[in-house]
């Protein structure tokens, strides 16, 4: 059977401030930095919406940070696809139901555990250790499994050893609902009977925002990063959709170069306002020139992002992208070759951005073709001049 929705109803009060954010993976710089931005206190709630853990290489630390956080602050943590993955393990299901999963994440294409070959095994260990807090707790104890056979020593070893770390990630509910609002990582079908809905449908929602839902309440979701919605624009900032009061927070914290984590934040969790605040680490600049937006950009996304390359200038490459049949220049360190033989690249906009004088940018990369920025979290393309905040 499915596991069910596990829903928590906490009593939170009318007119107290609550910061939902979500798509931390890992990044603890991102966490202190977005929570210093909006200057956090114990009168506030923290709302985590799913995937406090994974791909990104402080996992570990950033769980005990919120561990210590709870203690002193009102804390919910929500469980994401990706904190299932730790879950699943640790529940003791079959090793491959949770590796599995992070083989087709470095590998690209399914593979099964119980007969993974000795070579294949380190590398993915190797690569997991760096991103999962499950590897981070095995190497802090001297445990890093090299063989499947390893598996059922670790998961009673992670926990003995870790009993408050693990009991953290065991007990993540799946859906909280207060007031006019319903947090859910991946997404929901309805609002009435959410303990009958599954929790892993819960969490793994691809395009929520695409499949027509509305609802009377407000419900924030994080797990697609929001620049997906968008074939043109490349996007970080968060989606608020009024009409059918849906927020889809995710800004590809960790996932994207230009990735941001965003906090929504509501004034009453039984009202309808809301805003929003994000943190992205970048420098900042003021423009100097003008700049008029391009026409027809192009947002190239993770989905389709096989590209050929024509040539090369400086630390600029030329790419044709076959899906569209456009022809741009990007960052030389934004294309590589996967492991499925293929040139890829990373997010990528052809899209000049509309500037004026004054317009406060954060700067992802300079390159001698031109500035790839944001702008109120929108990535694009900037060729007049700019002055650092130090200078």
């Amino acid at each position: 059977m499915p596991r069910p929705a596990q829903v928590i109803r906490p009593a939170i009060e009318p007119g107290r401030r609550v910061a939902a954010v979500s798509d931390i993976h890992g990044n603890l710089p991102f966490l202190k930095g977005i929570l210093e931005k909006i200057q956090f206190t114990p009168d506030d709630v923290l709302i985590i919406v799913g995937d406090l853990l994974e791909k990104g290489r402080d996992s570990l630390a950033t769980l005990r940070y919120v561990l210590e956080l709870q203690k002193t602050h009102t804390v919910y943590t929500l469980c994401g696809n990706c904190d299932y993955i730790d879950r699943m393990f640790l529940e003791g299901g079959k090793p491959d139901d949770a590796f599995s999963i992070q083989m087709n994440r470095r590998y690209g294409s399914p593979a099964d555990y119980a007969s993974v070959d000795e070579e294949l095994w380190p590398i993915l260990s190797e690569f997991w250790r760096e991103r999962s807090v499950l590897m981070q707790m095995a190497a802090e104890i001297g445990a890093v499994p090299r063989h499947m056979e390893d598996l059922p020593a670790l998961r009673s070893a992670l926990l003995e050893r870790f009993p408050e770390e693990t009991g953290f990630l065991l007990g993540m509910p799946h859906i909280l609902e207060a007031g006019n609002f319903i947090f859910v990582h991946g997404g929901v079908p309805r609002e009435d009977c959410l303990e009958e809905l599954t929790a892993y449908g819960c969490m793994k929602n691809d395009d929520f925002m695409g499949q027509g839902h509305s609802f009377q309440k407000w419900v924030v979701v994080g797990h697609w990063p929001v620049t997906l919605y968008n074939r043109a624009i490349q996007r970080s900032a968060p989606l608020i959709d009024e009409k059918r009061h849906i927020a889809s927070i995710d800004g590809g914290c960790v996932l994207k170069v230009d990735g941001q984590l965003n906090a929504l934040l509501i004034p009453d969790i039984c009202g309808d306002e809301m805003d929003c605040v994000w943190y992205d680490g970048l420098p900042e600049a003021a423009a100097l020139d003008p700049q008029a937006p391009s026409a027809d950009p192009l947002n190239i996304r993770w989905s389709d992002s096989v590209v050929e390359v024509l040539g090369e200038e400086g630390d600029c490459v030329q790419i044709r992208h076959p899906a569209s049949g456009r022809t741009l220049w990007l960052p030389q360190d934004f294309v590589s070759t996967w492991r499925d033989g293929r040139t890829h690249t990373e997010d990528a906009t052809d899209y000049a951005l509309p500037v004026s004088p004054g317009d406060r940018l954060s700067l992802v990369r300079q390159t001698r073709r031109g500035l790839l920025v944001k702008k109120n979290g929108i990535t694009g393309w900037y060729y007049g001049r700019i002055k650092y905040d130090k200078e």
